[in-house]
């Protein structure tokens, strides 16, 4: 597994690139993936790696589902399977490969490789906690779920599969909260400050 400062480099490789929010999405989602995975009894360290690297493959250009496969691809390159596997599962908590919020700017191939990991393999609290965190960080820190994901609808609409990700997404929450024994809205810091500003 990466350290945090090798991780920290290549996003910051990345971001010269390809800047972006989404650079500052990531670093969020590093922190609020640190502070739940303490909690929940993981390993603090490797989940900042993975939300600092989730969206790695944001750093091949402006894309769709494309970057998780660029992603993918950068981090099998460096040896990194752990990371690579959340590059692809960190989108999914509905586990049918036909529920990403975007463009299908992707080949059949790779397709079919994406529905044999997020059909047929099994998560683990890692894919799960990333999935998580991905959906409770805006570019200025955690926030409350329905938020961003009012956030993602604005940009993307609303598919006939909405309500049935967005109720993943919850369950997820639920689990971790289940794990933390808490909220784990109350782990993070300046979520109600950041759920009050308008995303218009």
């Amino acid at each position: 597994m990466l350290t945090v400062k090798e991780a920290g480099e290549l996003l910051e490789l990345g971001n010269e690139r390809n800047p972006g929010s989404w650079k500052r999405h990531s670093l969020s989602a590093a922190e609020n993936a640190r502070l739940i995975g303490q909690k929940a009894g993981m390993d603090g360290e490797k989940a900042y790696v993975m939300g600092l690297l989730h969206d790695i493959g944001r750093r091949e250009g402006v894309t769709a589902i494309r970057h998780i496969f660029d992603g993918y691809d950068y981090m099998m390159s460096l040896d990194q399977p752990e990371i690579a596997r959340i590059c692809l599962t960190h989108s999914f908590p509905e586990r049918d490969i036909r529920t990403y919020f975007g463009a299908y700017d992707c080949s059949e191939e790779q397709l079919e490789f994406l529905r044999g990991v997020v059909e047929n393999k099994a998560y683990d609290d890692y894919d799960r906690l990333i999935q998580l965190c991905d959906a409770i960080s805006l570019p200025d820190g955690a926030c409350i779920m329905e938020k961003r994901l009012v956030d993602v609808a604005l940009r993307h609409g609303l598919p006939e599969f909405t309500l049935k990700k967005w109720r993943a997404f919850m369950e997820t929450k639920e689990y971790f909260d289940e794990l933390c024994g808490c909220n784990v809205y109350s782990l993070l810091p300046r979520v109600m400050e950041n759920s009050y500003v308008s995303l218009l």
